[in-house]
């Protein structure tokens, strides 16, 4: 049977994660999600991911001084960067920018790839609003150093969020964007062409757009005291309630529920945080006593836009930090495919006369 989209298709065998939409299950190497959550950092995930074990002491000390040390963007790619009309969006700068980027080594290209895709995006947002460009700071992990040159502060909590959102958002499956690097780096092209390729999928508004939708729900909102009525208006009006349902899952997004675990070890929560957690509450009552046949849960993209808004990011930085954090995944994806490498050349059916 055709199926539109290859959906359905299985195209690779894959060792990196395995998502059962059913049961909800995201596991990563076969670790659950839940486990990986609040007990491994951004290093010892991405570490994970890449190289198929956690890593050692030294290993991961190794591995942490090699993100450090490709942190810098590279004075051409800087002129590139400020070259560019004030006009284009950070995903395009982000791919543009790294289109121009050359790996010394094969080997150390996804390290310095991670590395290096948040200083870009901190640079750029910096840059345009007028504020003065942060350098990055070695003596700070990943996250917290990423966090710091966008914002110049440094919050325990607001890392801590970013943090869980970002290992929690590495990988996903094949989906639309490491499809594309799989694709690209199966014609024997390189690795930074193949990141290039899964930015520019990453960029469109049905895969990696912002969850603007949650924002406006919660701006909508404002107290928890309007929650009853703003829900029972948009189901009224049979409008969409966004950041509930997902397309894969058909019970609990379990990137969901291990962030909101997570969140819920915090002693004092963000204004927003307390609110989306009301809400979710709220909401899920309202639509059991609505459509009691209908369960529908929170998503990762609703929690994703509360973070963002906790941690008062810019709403055009979703994506791009979304990208800074599913580059590890890409990376995987790229080793993967060019361990076992097929190219992908699957036939059309023509309906034309």
């Amino acid at each position: 049977m055709f199926k539109p989209g290859l959906k359905g298709i299985e195209a690779v065998e894959t060792e990196i994660s395995q998502i059962d939409g059913k049961k909800g299950v995201l596991t990563y190497r076969g670790v659950p999600i839940q486990q990986i959550i609040g007990r491994y950092t951004f290093e010892e995930t991405a570490y994970y991911l890449l190289y198929a074990s956690f890593p050692t002491e030294s290993e991961l000390t190794t591995f942490q001084n090699q993100l450090k040390e490709f942190r810098c963007i590279p004075a051409y790619v800087k002129l590139i960067i400020d070259q560019l009309p004030s006009s284009h969006s950070i995903m395009d700068v982000l791919r543009t920018a790294v289109s121009s980027l050359t790996v010394d080594k094969e080997h150390t290209a996804p390290v310095s790839i991670i590395a290096v895709l948040p200083t870009i995006i901190a640079y750029r947002y910096r840059k345009l609003n007028n504020k003065p460009v942060i350098v990055p700071d070695s003596k700070l992990n990943h996250v917290d150093n990423f966090l710091y040159m966008l914002t110049e502060k440094m919050d325990p909590i607001h890392t801590g969020l970013l943090e869980t959102y970002m290992v929690m958002t590495m990988e996903h499956g094949l989906n639309a964007s490491a499809f594309s690097a799989r694709v690209t780096i199966s014609t024997e092209s390189d690795f930074i062409s193949a990141v290039t390729s899964a930015l520019g999928t990453m960029k469109g508004p049905l895969h990696g757009g912002a969850p603007s939708g949650v924002l406006e729900l919660l701006d909508q909102i404002k107290t928890k005291e309007c929650i009853s009525e703003v829900i029972h208006k948009k189901l009224k009006n049979k409008e969409r309630i966004m950041g509930f349902g997902h397309r894969v899952y058909k019970t609990v997004d379990p990137r969901a529920e291990a962030l909101k675990s997570k969140i819920l070890e915090f002693e004092k929560l963000p204004k927003w945080m307390d609110l989306a957690l009301q809400t979710e509450k709220k909401t899920i009552e309202i639509l059991d006593e609505f459509k009691p046949e209908q369960k529908l849960y929170t998503n990762v993209e609703y929690y994703a836009a509360a973070i963002m808004k906790s941690i008062d990011l810019d709403p055009e930085l979703f994506t791009a930090i979304f990208s800074a954090s599913r580059i590890v995944g890409w990376c995987a994806h790229i080793i993967e495919q060019s361990n076992n490498n097929t190219i992908f050349r699957p036939t059309v059916k023509y309906i034309g006369n």
